[in-house]
């Protein structure tokens, strides 16, 4: 049962998720930002409950549809995303309870994205925009809630609510901040769906799933590429601007193997055997990156 439940939620597949709040988590230890671990540790519990739930979601509805076998029972397969539905909502709503609304519009983004990825009269991921929300959700909204919820007040913009206006003011400079460091995590996770995708596109014509790679034909395998250079170019340009270490430019020694996953996949492009070289690449990158921020704090 176990093993069934681990294949269900995918558990393998999580990597996307803890990458990102790692390299958050390194980020803020070498910018000498004090952590509440309180926060930061039920943050993770409602994020990773709440990925869990998606992509129960994600195979309870393709299952269905493509009608494969399921791993288990269909009324166990939907009691097992309730009640992570459940617990993610309760973690959400004890976050937001000690932190702020904002937190909350950011959570509940999150969550109505994560719901519509699969469910509704047209999910995201029979869209071209799948890689696009993929990467926004684990490359941006996760680290940008955790900063936010560690940095002091007012770091990146206020709210302000009265009975006749809403007001909003944007701190610039940190909020570009958080966008040039989301680049890495957003187009390696990206790239890992839209791998998966090119790899399924036959199939995905056949039971009328249009992802970006039946737009992009063969175009597709060089925005695979084009994506990978967009993270190192995004590493450089952060040591620039000197919101990492120059210690940071080592994570650049990752493009010889990243080339060589790269052009394997560029010659076939085939789920059994060159798709986990985009999985390999996002860890080769974020890996390393994430232990060279680590260190930079150390150093520093």
């Amino acid at each position: 049962m176990i093993g069934r439940l681990m294949d269900y939620i995918e558990i393998k597949t999580k990597l996307t998720s803890i990458s990102a709040f790692l390299m958050t988590v390194a980020f803020l230890f070498y910018q000498k930002q004090k952590i509440s671990w309180k926060l930061t540790l039920i943050f993770f519990a409602a994020m990773f409950l709440f990925d869990l739930a998606t992509t129960a979601i994600n195979n309870y509805i393709d299952t269905k549809t493509n009608q494969v076998p399921l791993q288990m029972k269909r009324n166990t397969a939907l009691l097992i995303i309730l009640i992570l539905l459940a617990a993610s909502t309760v973690l959400g709503i004890w976050l937001v309870y000690l932190t702020d609304l904002i937190v909350l519009l950011l959570g509940g983004f999150c969550f109505l994205c994560g719901i519509l990825y699969t469910y509704g009269p047209v999910p995201i991921s029979r869209q071209p925009l799948g890689e696009v929300f993929s990467g926004i959700f684990y490359g941006l909204l996760i680290p940008f809630i955790l900063l936010y919820i560690n940095m002091p007040e007012d770091t990146y913009f206020t709210l302000n609510l009265s009975m006749k206006t809403i007001s909003v003011n944007l701190k610039v400079l940190p909020l570009i901040t958080v966008l040039i460091l989301s680049m890495v995590p957003a187009s390696t996770t990206a790239n890992i769906m839209l791998a998966n995708n090119i790899c399924d596109l036959e199939h995905d014509i056949r039971v009328k799933r249009h992802t970006l790679p039946y737009y992009l034909g063969k175009k597709a395998i060089y925005l695979y590429a084009a994506l990978f250079y967009a993270a190192y170019s995004a590493i450089i340009l952060m040591v620039i601007l000197r919101i990492l270490s120059p210690i940071c430019l080592f994570t650049l020694l990752t493009v010889f193997p990243v080339q060589k996953n790269i052009n394997r996949f560029l010659k076939l492009q085939d789920k059994k055997t060159t798709f986990i070289t985009a999985i390999y690449n996002y860890m080769l990158i974020m890996g390393t990156l994430t232990l060279l921020i680590f260190l930079s704090g150390l150093i520093g």
